[in-house]
């Protein structure tokens, strides 16, 4: 599966950001989090430019409200947009995330996720997927995989298919015990769920990406792929 690399090897548009809120490097108020907000990409106030990859171009457009990333054909592209807030912690996040007919067999992901740090993510990817996983799952050629992930603490990675068109992709998260409950939800149907070992001591960035990655297709892609992003969303609760 998808592991981000350390936060040095990341190549960033702008400046180098800090991921993370973790109370061991900064005590914050247990009242402290983050307020609703909802971004509708008539502008990227709010968010960076990263790209993890050793490709400069700037792989992202904006049209009418809508968020378009790319990566190239033939290429190892990652390129990923990131809010400047990293106060994200219980609440609901949404992603109206288009997910386009992508290259039969190519290692390219369309990625709606949150991010702290290399142990405590947790995402969608979608891709075309590994033909052994289509062959798992009975994928249609208009359906594509999508996983739900959390990268550690525990590890964890389901499966489902999508249909190629526009879906609401949604990670809520509660506390149970003090640590986190997680539930990912596609089009307002439970997908899966996991229980964390850490709390609100993490805290993460949202994160929207289009990535080329080994685990979810058979080769380096052999055209373009792209992802659009109509809105993203958070709404905090206990």
């Amino acid at each position: 599966m998808k592991k981000i690399l350390s936060l040095t090897s990341i190549v960033l548009s702008t400046a180098l950001f800090a991921f993370c809120g973790n109370k061991d490097i900064e005590e914050k108020p247990e009242t402290n989090h983050a307020t609703d907000t909802t971004w509708s990409f008539n502008s990227l106030e709010g968010w960076s430019y990263a790209q993890q990859d050793d490709n400069p171009a700037i792989q992202y457009e904006l049209n009418d409200g809508i968020l378009k990333i790319y990566t190239r054909a033939s290429s190892w592209d990652r390129k990923k947009l990131f809010t400047e807030k990293s106060d994200f912690s219980t609440g609901r996040y949404t992603w109206r995330t288009y997910i386009p007919q992508m290259g039969q067999g190519d290692q390219a992901s369309v990625g709606s996720w949150i991010y702290c740090d290399d142990h405590h993510e947790i995402d969608f990817e979608v891709g075309y997927g590994k033909s052994t996983a289509r062959l798992e799952l009975g994928a249609t050629e208009n359906q594509m995989v999508a996983y739900m992930t959390t990268q550690d603490n525990p590890y964890q990675s389901i499966k489902s298919l999508v249909d190629v068109g526009w879906h609401i992709f949604e990670i809520d998260i509660t506390l149970k015990n003090g640590k986190y409950y997680v539930t990912w939800y596609i089009d307002n149907k439970v997908v899966s769920w996991v229980q964390q070992t850490f709390g609100n001591e993490y805290t993460f960035h949202i994160f929207c990406s289009v990535e080329n990655l080994t685990f979810i297709g058979d080769h380096q892609p052999l055209q373009e792929n792209y992802g659009l992003y109509d809105y993203v969303s958070y709404k905090y609760h206990e």
